[in-house]
């Protein structure tokens, strides 16, 4: 299904763009096969924090979050190695992108498509891993959630595209591997689209995806003449 009225491409950051699998695996040496178990309770522990805090009005950013969540991790798989903790938290910092990345926001960039990052990520994180993978000069923002103090789904963090691309909801295209995330921005307006790069089922909630991809790489299909 195509995506008609787009003026610009949203994404989020942390396992649509980048990816976060990796940054745990380059520690295989040291985990073996914890690197799984490891990246899988680290990142689900990550949302359910920044949701927390968010409930409970303590935000703190997303950096801390992180800490938190990995702490959580290596104390529920009985790992206690401060150096790999420094480690990974160093790597987090420069995930490495997906291989359809690039090749994506380019077309779109070349089609003149507006493109941007709305992230639960501190300014930091996002600008150190927009460097360090070679994205940062192929967007024409790149938003947080410190704009507001509170994490997505919330409205306040999807309004933050529309003031800083100056457009309407509907004019927006939101991608996101999250099937949360994505049904955050579209009942906030958005016409979104589900990179399902895990191929997961859908979430049983009241806003689902406009379109449904399993690569970016399609996604120029659904955007652009």
């Amino acid at each position: 299904m195509k995506l008609s009225g787009i003026s610009a491409c949203v994404f989020d950051a942390y396992g649509t763009l980048f990816d976060l699998d990796s940054v745990v695996a380059t520690c295989r040496d040291v985990l073996g096969d914890r690197v799984g178990p490891l990246s899988e309770l680290w990142r689900r522990k990550q949302l359910e924090y920044s949701w927390l805090r968010s409930l409970m009005g303590r935000h703190t950013d997303f950096w801390h979050v992180t800490g938190e969540s990995l702490d959580f991790a290596f104390t529920a798989l009985g790992i206690a190695d401060p150096s790999l903790r420094a480690r990974l938290m160093e790597i987090y910092l420069a995930p490495p992108a997906y291989p359809d990345v690039v090749p994506v926001l380019t077309a779109l960039r070349d089609a003149e498509l507006k493109v941007g990052i709305l992230s639960n990520g501190s300014p930091t994180m996002l600008t150190s891993a927009t460097k360090s993978a070679g994205l940062f000069d192929l967007l024409d923002k790149t938003i947080s959630v410190e704009e507001v103090g509170i994490y997505k789904p919330h409205p306040s963090v999807y309004r933050l595209a529309v003031e800083g691309f100056e457009c309407q909801p509907q004019q927006i295209a939101f991608v996101s591997s999250n099937g949360w995330d994505v049904a955050g921005a579209g009942a906030f307006g958005f016409q979104t689209v589900w990179a399902n790069r895990r191929k997961a089922p859908r979430e049983q909630v009241p806003t689902p995806p406009h379109a449904e991809i399993v690569s970016l790489a399609e996604l120029p299909g659904l955007l652009l003449p």
